[in-house]
C-alpha cells in the first residue's frame, strides 16, 4: 500500500542510504531544509501531510536514485499492492460537468471513465488525469498521466488541479485559500497567476503524482 507513513518512512531511508539526514537530503536537492521535518508530515488538525511530487522528483535527481528503487523503500518486501484507478482525458474532463464528478470531485464512474494499473494510495481516494494538448507544458506534456487526491489536505505550496464552475481546467501551485478566493500560482512562464471565486471552484484536487 503506498500509505502515507510508508512514503515518508522511504524518504528517511533514502536519506540515510545516502548518509544524510532528512533536513540533509531536502537540502540537496535543493529544498527547504525543513521541507521533511517531522511537523511538516501531519496538519494541526492532524491531518496527513504528503510529500509533492516535485520534491520527489528532485530528491531522485539528486541522489541517482529511481522511482523503482523509491518504491521498493516504500514496500521493502517487494509486495506493494496495486490497483485499478479511474482514468479519464482532461478534455473530457473538462466537458463533463456534474456528470463525470460528485461535489466532492470524486469520480462517478460510468461512460468517460477507462482504469490504470498503479501503487494503492490507501485511505486516500484518488484518479488519474491524462494530460491532454500543450497547454501545460513543459511542466506536464500531453500523454503524462497526473494522479489526482480530492480527499487528501492542500496546503500552500502544493501543486493541485482545480475544476471551475464553468468546466476549465487548471494545474497549479496553491498559494493560499480562504472562505472567498483560491489563489493559484503559475507553474509555466509567461502564464498568469489566478485568483478564484470560491463560488466558483467547483473541486481542488492535490497532484500526488506524475507519470511522464
Amino acid at each position: 500500500m503506498l500509505s502515507h507513513d510508508r512514503v515518508w518512512a522511504a524518504i528517511d531511508a533514502l536519506a540515510a542510504r545516502h548518509g544524510m539526514t532528512a533536513s540533509g537530503l531536502a537540502r540537496k536537492a535543493g529544498l527547504d531544509a525543513t521541507s521533511f521535518n517531522k511537523s511538516k508530515r501531519t496538519s494541526p488538525e492532524g491531518r496527513d501531510r504528503w510529500p509533492s511530487t516535485e520534491s520527489i522528483a528532485k530528491i531522485l535527481r539528486a541522489t541517482g536514485a529511481t522511482l523503482e528503487d523509491f518504491l521498493r523503500l516504500v514496500e521493502p518486501s517487494g509486495s506493494l499492492r496495486r490497483s485499478m484507478i479511474p482514468l479519464i482525458s482532461m478534455t473530457q474532463a473538462a466537458a463533463g460537468a456534474g456528470k463525470l464528478f460528485t461535489d466532492e470531485g470524486l469520480p462517478t464512474g460510468g461512460p468517460g471513465w477507462d482504469e490504470i494499473d498503479f501503487p494503492d494510495f490507501g485511505q486516500e481516494k484518488v484518479f488519474a488525469l491524462e494530460v491532454t494538448g500543450d497547454t501545460m507544458a513543459p511542466l506536464y506534456r500531453d500523454g503524462d498521466v497526473l494522479i489526482i487526491s480530492p480527499t487528501a489536505s492542500v496546503r500552500k505550496g502544493d501543486r493541485v488541479v482545480v475544476r471551475t464552475t464553468n468546466g476549465e481546467i487548471l494545474a497549479r501551485e496553491l498559494r493560499r485559500r480562504s472562505a472567498k478566493t483560491l489563489e493559484l500560482a503559475s507553474l509555466i512562464e509567461g502564464q498568469e497567476d489566478r485568483v478564484i471565486p470560491a463560488e466558483e471552484v467547483s473541486w481542488v484536487g492535490r497532484v500526488m503524482w506524475a507519470r511522464q
